[in-house]
């Protein structure tokens, strides 16, 4: 599957679909997203059962904010609605293809226990 352009209005329903969703925050005066682009797109014909988005964050502006976009590019993952990777620069091919490796792997269920019970902690207790 080629890279696809993500526009607000598919936010809700990109997100909310089952399966891995990776995208890709980027602009066009941006010499390092220019640079990791073809990385992307590489990766993304060899995963056709993963969706490679790319969000133009001068297009879309609301969407960089949504994802609190502070560099580009940044590389952010979500699988089942859950995001779990969000970093800013770009990641040579290798890299890439682990991170895909290892968003694959993951057990969701356990990964949703883990996130519901450090929800149900609270924040950290400090004192004297």
């Amino acid at each position: 599957m080629a890279t696809r352009a993500m526009k607000t209005a598919d936010l809700e329903t990109t997100l909310d679909a089952p399966g891995i969703v990776l995208i890709d925050c980027w602009a066009e005066w941006c010499a390092p997203c220019r640079a990791f682009a073809p990385v992307y797109e590489r990766v993304s014909e060899r995963h056709p059962d993963v969706a490679f988005t790319k969000v133009d964050i001068e297009a879309e502006p609301q969407l960089a904010r949504a994802f609190e976009v502070r560099a580009i590019p940044t590389l952010i993952v979500f699988r089942d609605g859950v995001p779990l990777y969000a970093h800013p620069g770009l990641l040579p091919e290798a890299a890439l293809e682990q991170l895909v490796a290892e968003v694959k792997a993951l057990d969701m269920e356990a990964v949703r226990k883990e996130l519901a019970a450090a929800a149900h902690a609270g924040p950290p207790v400090t004192g004297p």
